[in-house]
């Protein structure tokens, strides 16, 4: 018995910011080089009623439109920009969506390494026997937790969903996991107000860095450079790490596609690995870093135009907020 990724559908929502509405909004920002440093022009954000739950939804309509819904046994939703604390999205999905009452549906808060989690959850679900074919959802809705006044997390993040069924296959096509976890380095990345720990406060003063960037304790928080020092020190040893763990080396490997946190730190990480441009995806300049949903949007791009084709060996690699990392190897 194995597992498989039969399907994977995006939806972006319809509202765009560019690069030159921002440079417009911030004088002090010029347009280009925000695209040649983050490798960034636009980026869709929801409407302030849109939800992730709407986009988690759009999303998996794609997907149900080409695919026998009555099959589906398991619904999983990732997001961190939940509709509601409870109840989970997933059930409200499993209904919205019209789908059988006799399935599992439940809810997890990761970030950007929520897609490569998602994939071995439903690993484990179908390897034991607990389901045949699973629905798992990446939804985010990171700009409704950005401060207008915070450049620097503006011109970053975008919003997404994306759907992938995941089925029971004759054979492995989702290889070994490495996972990693760091909760030393949770306030580098951090909305710290709004649940239980600290509520909400509608006075929270506000804040300003030696850039300029305002945010207060209810927006989002990010320390970018102790971001970048995780990273750099991480994910190459993560990649070592998944290919000893699939006794593989990066010659056995036909492309890799990292979290699309931005250009610089996944150009930086490239050079540091030794990673040919060729095996190497690259590609932000429409959509930013929509979080857990930017490797399955650059899996879906890159299969719809054929750069991954039949029988290629892909590493995936997610890394972000938590700390929390993870890393799995697809063959196609």
């Amino acid at each position: 018995m194995g597992t498989k990724i039969v399907a994977i559908n995006t939806y972006l929502p319809e509202k765009i910011i560019t690069n030159q509405q921002l440079e417009n909004d911030f004088k002090r920002w010029d347009s280009e080089k925000i695209e040649a440093k983050l490798g960034i022009r636009n980026r869709h954000v929801v409407k302030d009623d849109e939800t992730a739950l709407d986009l988690a939804y759009n999303a998996s309509l794609k997907t149900i439109k080409e695919y026998d819904k009555n099959k589906i046994d398991f619904v999983i939703l990732c997001t961190q920009s939940p509709d509601y604390f409870l109840p989970s999205g997933a059930c409200i999905l499993q209904n919205k969506l019209g789908l059988r009452t006799n399935i599992g549906a439940f809810d997890f808060n990761l970030g950007c390494s929520g897609y490569i989690y998602g994939l071995a959850i439903a690993k484990g679900l179908i390897n034991n026997n607990l389901a045949n074919s699973i629905l798992l959802i990446m939804s985010e809705t990171y700009s409704k937790h950005i401060h207008k006044k915070d450049l620097a997390n503006l011109t970053i993040f975008g919003d997404g969903a994306a759907s992938t069924i995941i089925e029971k296959s004759e054979n492995e096509h989702i290889l070994e996991f490495v996972f990693g976890t760091d909760g030393s380095g949770f306030e580098n990345l951090i909305v710290k107000n709004g649940a239980f720990r600290k509520k909400y406060d509608p006075n929270a003063p506000q804040i300003s860095d030696n850039s300029g960037n305002i945010w207060t304790d209810n927006n989002l928080f990010m320390n970018g450079p102790e971001i970048f020092n995780f990273t750099i020190e991480k994910v190459p040893k993560l990649v070592d790490e998944i290919l000893n763990k699939n006794e593989m080396t990066l010659n056995d490997i036909d492309f890799i596609i990292f979290h699309q946190a931005n250009k610089y730190i996944i150009e930086y990480l490239r050079r540091k690995i030794n990673i040919p441009k060729e095996k190497f995806y690259s590609n932000m300049l429409d959509t930013g870093n929509t979080v857990s949903v930017t490797i399955p949007l650059a899996l879906e791009y890159s299969i719809n135009n054929k750069i991954i084709k039949r029988g290629d060996k892909v590493l995936l690699c997610g890394f972000g907020v938590g700390y929390s990392w993870g890393a799995t190897i697809i063959k196609f």
